[in-house]
């Protein structure tokens, strides 16, 4: 199941952001490995980051988002996980699942 992970900076993110930035790439790739990852990245505007990842359950895309550096650092103000229903591209891409 697809979900879609925000993270919306909070006013320190900025300044907080370089310092844990190695922490949080190492934190998204580990869960890439595990073929969890669709997508991530930041947005242009300066106001957070956007995550599609796969997992069976939401308690398990709750638990990547609540341990990532950037939240537990205060880069992210908040976090928000919803489910999230893929219609386009038609043809899914390949995924595992753990």
């Amino acid at each position: 199941m697809l979900f879609v992970i925000i993270g919306r900076d909070g006013p320190k993110g900025k300044s907080l952001r370089p310092g844990l930035r190695a922490a949080h790439l190492d934190h998204v790739r580990h869960f890439e490995a595990g073929g969890h990852v669709a997508l991530a990245g930041p947005f242009t505007d300066g106001k957070g980051s956007l995550l599609v990842v796969r997992f069976r359950t939401i308690e398990q895309a709750h638990a990547m988002a609540d341990a990532d550096p950037y939240l537990t650092g205060g880069v992210f103000e908040s976090v928000e996980v919803h489910p999230f229903l893929r219609v386009f591209p038609e043809t899914p891409p390949k995924a595992t699942l753990q």
